[in-house]
């Protein structure tokens, strides 16, 4: 797992650590150093901690005028032991809608698990956003089917066309567009 990165093509158009409204304001990471681990298994030192010791997240983009974020994830997604969604929800998504982000793009293809424990911060996390939406772009099927399970996707948008995403070919603001259509789609908006 040491050798999964965030995507880092992006870094031209933001950078989490330079964003003065972001939660990863003025972190330094290193190159060599591997300081977290999930489980047994070192990962690379660019992912971002939230508190949690199985999920670590990278913001790829937020861009406070069209009020999106686009946030990369890895690790076991573990409400049941962990409470990962609360420190999730606490730690990033309050202080990004705090910022105005009211649409938020997350790519799951390296959640591995997902362990349900209740639907409360789904349900408070899709009351904050009102006119925004939560769309989760190719996670693997059996966590989504794990969600679904647990009836978490009524406050998220997943599968379909949100699941076959090629979305390293885009640039971040082509990316919301394209998820954003497929969004209204869906919402009938």
């Amino acid at each position: 797992m040491h050798t999964i990165e965030p995507h880092y093509s992006w870094r031209d158009y933001y950078i989490a650590s330079e964003d003065e409204r972001s939660p990863f304001y003025g972190r330094i990471y290193s190159e060599f150093e591997f300081t977290h681990a999930i489980y047994d298994h070192c990962i690379h030192p660019q992912w971002d901690e939230i508190e949690s010791p199985t999920l670590f997240i990278k913001i790829l983009m937020a861009d406070y005028d069209e009020g999106y974020a686009i946030i990369e994830m890895i690790g076991e997604w573990n409400d049941l032991l962990y409470n990962d969604i609360m420190f999730f929800k606490r730690n990033i998504i309050d202080e990004l809608i705090a910022e105005g982000i009211n649409k938020f793009i997350l790519i799951g293809e390296n959640i591995f698990n997902f362990h349900y424990s209740d639907d409360s911060y789904y349900e408070e996390w899709f009351d904050d956003v009102e006119d925004g939406w939560i769309a989760f772009l190719n996670f693997r099927d059996h966590v989504l089917a794990d969600m679904q399970a647990a009836n978490i996707d009524s406050y998220i948008a997943s599968g379909g066309q949100l699941n076959d995403l090629n979305w390293r070919t885009y640039t971040p603001q082509n990316m919301y567009e394209k998820v954003e259509g497929m969004m209204t789609l869906r919402l009938g908006v």
